[in-house]
């Protein structure tokens, strides 16, 4: 891929996704000559030789190999260390990006100084457009979100708010918070900003990123024209401890933006939703083994 002054800086972050990471480069490789890129590999510790892979199929790429799992947030920062472009794209390893994608986004931020960063539309494989941004979560989503006041206040707006139900992901427009499986950022505001921020262990770091970038009094564009094919959780899902770092990252996002408060309302509705859980298992006869794991999740959520 391309060595000479890169305008793209793609950082792609793997673990185990040996196969999807193929898919990846191999997109990559085939718009390269449309706009100068320069690829950087960050390998979370996988265990299916994805890291290995890389450096025999693809040696153009800055492969940087990680020890142990340090997590997207901190995955990303190191990838963005090594980075010379311009523009800086943060890629999910389960991504393919369709041909003229990267033009259209670059073009996008050339032609919009007041534009911080900008994101594509995400597909699935089927061509279905994802519903992926959303506005920033206030105190009433942390309230409503996945607990049984939802269900009791099926008519309130902060769920449609947050999921932006009232957008089609049809046509370009300005948003909150595109996700960060592909969010192409000014390196020079990455830079000012501190990237991702590390506490932010595996999730809400994109969300807080998109909220300092509007801070900066910067906008972000949702570019519909660019379009990416996402295999939406493909490595998330293979994350053993998925529920208890969502629950604990929220907390640690609601205490940074909201205060103390924001923080114990968010503690405060992940032991309902854990109460929710054990009420579910336990009238469904399930295995106690589950049901302590599920007191556990609880357990270090409060102590976080």
């Amino acid at each position: 891929m391309n060595d000479a002054s890169p305008r793209v800086s793609v950082v792609v972050l793997s673990w185990n996704t040996c196969e999807l990471l193929g898919a990846c480069l191999e997109s990559l490789s085939a718009v390269e000559e449309e706009v100068a890129l320069e690829v950087i590999v960050v390998d979370n510790a996988s265990d299916d030789g994805s890291a290995d892979f890389v450096e025999k199929k693809f040696p153009s790429v800055h492969l940087i190999r990680n020890e142990t799992n340090q997590g997207y947030a901190i995955g990303n920062n190191l990838g963005a260390q090594v980075a010379r472009g311009e523009f800086l794209l943060l890629l999910n390893s389960d991504t393919e990006v369709r041909p003229s994608a990267l033009t259209t986004l670059v073009a996008f931020m050339e032609a919009h100084a007041s534009h911080g960063a900008c994101a594509p539309l995400l597909e699935h494989k089927s061509g279905e457009v994802q519903r992926s941004c959303k506005r920033f979560p206030n105190r009433r989503t942390a309230l409503f979100f996945d607990t049984i006041f939802e269900r009791w206040f099926s008519g309130n707006r902060t769920i449609p708010r947050y999921f932006m139900e009232d957008f089609d992901h049809q046509s370009s427009r300005d948003v909150d918070q595109p996700p960060g499986a592909a969010l192409m950022v000014r390196r020079t505001l990455w830079e000012t900003l501190g990237g991702l921020d590390p506490d932010l262990w595996l999730f809400f770091n994109d969300v807080d990123l998109c909220r300092k970038i509007h801070e900066q009094g910067f906008k972000i564009g949702y570019v519909a024209e660019a379009r990416v094919m996402h295999h939406e959780g493909a490595s998330t899902a293979q994350f053993p401890e998925f529920g208890l770092m969502w629950h604990q990252n929220r907390l640690t996002y609601y205490r940074k933006t909201f205060g103390w408060w924001g923080g114990q309302l968010a503690r405060c509705m992940s032991m309902v939703r854990g109460w929710e859980e054990l009420r579910r298992l336990r009238r469904a006869g399930a295995d106690p083994e589950e049901m302590k794991q599920i007191r556990q999740v609880m357990t270090d959520v409060w102590r976080a």
